[in-house]
């Protein structure tokens, strides 16, 4: 029970930091490897982890929105029209929670600064990280013998690891700044 704490602990604090913390996959793949814990449960509590801490990540997002200055507030209230304005782009923004290119912590904090409702979002983002962390676990397990510390080290502590967070932190500034509003003035 208390590796499945452990585990719970360091998946939701990886997922309530906005930026600068490690992938979820080598705590998985670390698990998968040097525990017995069952791969379903192992899965099944990392991703209900993942899940949760992104969701807390969305409401304290949420939170910051109240202290930007009006024009910023109304670019975003404008972006959140757009998202809510068709069928087609909240099931084009809730396929992104499932699979995406873009570092959830940012999706996450962008849907908080939205005001969109965050649990449609963290159900499409569970069903991924069931998805990913199978994979993940299932590949620990053929692969155990391997030697994989090296290639974690080097993965977690790269310059291009660390360029990206660093990118990816700017996405949100260019959430707030970006005036929204024009794109619903071209659109109506």
């Amino acid at each position: 029970m208390m590796d499945y704490l452990i585990l719970f602990g360091i998946v939701f604090a990886i997922h309530l930091a906005p930026a600068f913390t490690p992938p979820t996959w080598p705590v998985i793949v670390l698990y998968s490897v040097n525990t017995q814990l069952p791969m379903p449960w192992l899965v099944l509590t990392a991703a209900v982890a993942a899940a949760l801490g992104r969701h807390v990540l969305g409401l304290l997002s949420n939170v910051l929105e109240h202290w930007f200055p009006k024009k910023m507030q109304r670019n975003l209230d404008a972006a959140r029209e757009l998202i809510e304005r068709r069928p087609a782009n909240r099931i084009l923004a809730l396929g992104l929670f499932v699979l995406t290119p873009i570092p959830s912590a940012q999706l996450f904090e962008a849907a908080g600064l939205l005001g969109v409702r965050l649990w449609p979002c963290t159900v499409a983002f569970f069903i991924g990280r069931l998805g990913y962390y199978t994979l993940y676990s299932f590949t620990a397990r053929r692969l155990r013998e391997s030697n994989l510390a090296d290639s974690f080290r080097e993965t977690l502590t790269s310059p291009l690891g660390i360029a990206i967070q660093i990118i990816v932190i700017g996405l949100p500034i260019l959430l707030v700044r970006t005036d929204w509003s024009r794109f619903l003035r071209r659109r109506s």
